[in-house]
């Protein structure tokens, strides 16, 4: 507790001075448990932490604008996508040059982080919220490092990784419960999001959709403050801007819905398609053995290529994507930025350079919904009128199956233009594109990635408290031991019917050999043959105990597996000396006691199901 006091300037004074470290440590832990025990706590936070992350995201697009300015001469008010860049010699030097330094720089951090980086949605799933600050900061360096050289890669990967660093490194100094620590950084989150695009409702759902893994009324206030929070910053920085600017446009009518449904379908499809192939891309340099330091500069020489032709693949896309609804691109360039995209995303991210595809997927959706528009309107001329909606369905559709939140590209699309007839076609398109992905893959990008590294993660929902409770917490340190030699008539002497209830047989080495009721023990048949019948006659083969740090998941499975009512509880694996034992009927009823704890948090209600801590 007091190191991470220490390190606030608002504590210092309080470690400076002459007070006995005792008094300073209880006063500290005073202090963090009424802030904790306050129900106003997490709100004050969160407007806190909306206000700090509204104002580090404009910071970073400040800096990013001066990165592109100083590298490839971009306006500062313009974007690299946009093909601001001066000529092509500068482009190509600057792209190549900078992924290869971008490579050497990730191999020396990876050397001194040395270890792999926690993201909001994995903290939030199995951590119950806790990350470092520091590795934050780092990832969110190298992303502006990667999209400042050119990468194909989004900026917001690195807003909500610092938002929700910040928020979990505020919640751990004040030792916030591990519930409201989950929705703060679920607030970090939303605030950076909603800077980023001035959206504040799709930054609260960005938040429940992703990072919380649900809407409770909870979080409802502390998000929601949280996202208007930083909105508020956004705007007092840079005006009441949006990503781009959509001219007015007619109603589609009834029977073009039926081109939002192709949009929905076609959207789950590219979005799948830009999934697999950034895996695909790391497994054949996995499998050619390719140095991990020299991939980025395979990733400069082909964004340098592409950019040749089609600038627009370079960075996060927001200047192409104004391009994109002002309809300046024919329908062959449409398809070729669309191809472009999907590569340059793809060795932008599989090659190690670091990056989100929040932007890439919105930009991809427009050149989808551009295409289909301009299809569509060589059926029925009358869509001319309002093609630009075709092309906001189709950012909506492919943003929901890769980014996985749907409900945030719906109010995206509301927020940025206004307009709910406009929103009604993108809801059909995101529907279906959220529904078809599920379907067809399974995943969203952030959780395909989690399965390519072998964690089983479907969301953020919190089941990181399913490895918190382990045996050690659920077992019983009272076993009552018998030798594996004893014989049955001595056991049942030394053990009368309902003196206990079961036995725990040790080998000679005193190594678990398995449980035997007692009354098993004395409904056994008589020795035949003269022959005394031994307690190890009874469990014919060792049964397997299971360890102090099994998490009760391991140990459900266990039970149902060796059909069990007992498991044995053993210091290690080699000796098998037994130190406790757990029973099925405690275990599932701990089990259901955490799970409704955990649906009373999500209702709001901490006496929903009794008091916290009963169990």
């Amino acid at each position: 507790m007091g190191p991470i006091f220490a390190r606030s300037q608002r504590f210092r004074w309080l470690f400076k001075s002459r007070l006995p470290t005792r008094v300073k440590i209880a006063l500290l832990r005073g202090l963090a448990r009424r802030v904790r025990d306050s129900a106003a706590a997490p709100v004050t936070l969160a407007v806190v932490i909306g206000i700090a992350v509204g104002a580090a995201t404009c910071l970073l697009q400040r800096l990013l604008s001066l990165i592109h300015f100083l590298l490839f001469d971009t306006p500062l008010t313009g974007h690299l996508s946009a093909g601001d860049a001066d000529g092509p010699i500068r482009l190509i030097a600057v792209t190549v040059m900078g992924c290869f330094a971008y490579g050497l720089v990730a191999a020396a951090e990876r050397r001194w982080r040395g270890r792999d980086v926690v993201d909001p949605i994995e903290a939030n799933a199995l951590y119950g919220g806790r990350m470092s600050l520091r590795d934050s900061l780092s990832l969110t360096a190298m992303t502006l490092f990667a999209t400042g050289v050119g990468a194909s890669v989004g900026m917001e990967a690195a807003y909500t990784q610092s938002g929700g660093g910040f928020a979990s490194q505020l919640g751990q100094l004040f030792r916030m419960r591990r519930g409201d620590l989950r929705i703060l950084v679920g607030c970090g989150t939303a605030a950076a999001i909603a800077a980023a695009f001035n959206a504040p409702l799709a930054g609260a759902f960005y938040a429940f959709e992703l990072v919380i893994g649900s809407y409770s009324l909870a979080a409802l206030a502390p998000v929601g403050l949280a996202s208007v929070s930083a909105a508020l910053v956004g705007r007092a920085v840079f005006g009441n801007y949006s990503i781009f600017l959509v001219p007015m446009q007619l109603p589609p009518t009834n029977i073009d819905f039926v081109y939002f449904v192709v949009i929905g379908f076609a959207g789950a499809g590219v979005g799948i398609a830009a999934m697999r192939s950034v895996t695909g891309i790391e497994r054949i340099l996995q499998d050619f053995k390719f140095p991990r330091g020299l991939r980025p500069l395979l990733a400069g020489l082909g964004l340098a290529a592409m950019a040749l032709i089609y600038p627009q693949v370079l960075g996060a896309g927001h200047g192409a994507i104004q391009l994109t609804v002002d309809g300046i691109f024919t329908t062959a360039t449409l398809l070729g930025i669309l191809l472009a995209k999907i590569v340059a995303s793809a060795i932008s991210v599989g090659t190690g350079m670091r990056g989100g595809m929040f932007s890439s997927s919105l930009f991809l959706g427009c050149l989808l919904g551009a295409l289909i528009g301009k299809g569509a309107a060589l059926l029925s001329p009358s869509v001319a009128n309002y093609e630009i909606t075709f092309t906001l369905a189709g950012m909506g559709a492919v943003g929901a199956a890769i980014i996985g939140a749907p409900v945030t590209m719906i109010l995206l699309v509301l927020e940025t233009t206004g307009s709910y007839d406009i929103t009604i076609g993108v809801i059909v398109s995101v529907v279906l594109a959220s529904f078809a992905s599920r379907q067809w893959f399974g995943y969203s990008f952030s959780t395909w990635r989690f399965h390519q590294r072998g964690l089983r993660l479907s969301g953020a929902f919190d089941i990181g408290w399913l490895a918190d409770i382990t045996a050690r917490q659920l077992m019983r340190r009272d076993p009552a031991f018998i030798s594996v030699n004893e014989t049955l008539e001595t056991a049942r002497q030394s053990f009368p019917v309902g003196a206990v209830k079961r036995l725990f047989v040790l080998e000679e080495t005193g190594a678990f050999r398995g449980v035997v009721d007692t009354a098993a023990l004395h409904l056994a048949p008589p020795p035949t043959e003269g022959v005394a019948k031994r307690v190890g006659d009874l469990l014919p083969t060792p049964q397997e105990p299971i360890l102090p740090a099994t998490p009760i998941r391991s140990i459900l499975k266990q039970f149902e597996q060796q059909e069990l009512e007992t498991l044995a509880v053993v210091s290690d694996m080699t000796t098998r000396r037994v130190v406790g034992f757990v029973t099925e009927a405690y275990v599932l009823k701990r089990y259901n006691q955490e799970l409704e704890r955990r649906r009373s948090e999500e209702l709001g209600d901490s006496e929903l199901f009794g008091p916290p801590g009963e169990g």
